[in-house]
């Protein structure tokens, strides 16, 4: 795993939003900074607490100019329904074959239970408007990963 890290270019991606829409980074960096979270699997406790602190931090983030993208291995419709349970308020990404997930360099082994995969590591940036990694938040807990994000803008 090659993770990005602060003043290197972000790959500049396109993918299907909870809705089935394309979404672009290029798009959101014009009006703002971006928060780019990735996440192993929508609907799991500590993807929940993630997301819906960042539900409830919304006015907190739209007020510093922030657009907040969740990306996830998840495809579309699973993304609908974490979206529509939660009452989520920002554009959850589908990234099915990971490719984003390797850009950014945050797909590459786990463990877990004694058992090896690959899969997301949870790591979130920030990319300043200038299309760099202006943050690269790799230790947090779930439930206040929204005040780190809060405290590093």
């Amino acid at each position: 795993m090659n993770t990005l890290k602060v003043g290197d270019s972000a790959p500049l991606f396109t993918l299907p939003n909870q809705q089935g829409e394309q979404v672009s980074l290029a798009d959101a960096l014009k009006s703002g900074p971006v928060l780019v979270y990735f996440y192993p699997k929508a609907l799991t406790p500590g993807c929940t607490d993630q997301a819906c602190g960042l539900r409830d931090s919304k006015a907190a983030l739209d007020a510093k100019g922030v657009t907040v993208f969740g990306i996830s291995p998840d495809p579309v419709a699973k993304l609908k329904k974490f979206e529509e349970k939660h009452g989520l308020n920002f554009q959850l990404l589908s990234d099915e074959d990971h490719a984003v997930a390797d850009a950014f360099g945050v797909w590459g082994e786990k463990k877990f239970m004694g058992k090896v995969y690959d899969g997301i590591h949870r790591l979130s940036f920030i990319i300043g408007t200038d299309g760099k990694v202006a943050e690269v938040l790799t230790k947090f807990k779930t439930k206040t990963h929204h005040e780190t994000v809060l405290e590093l803008l």
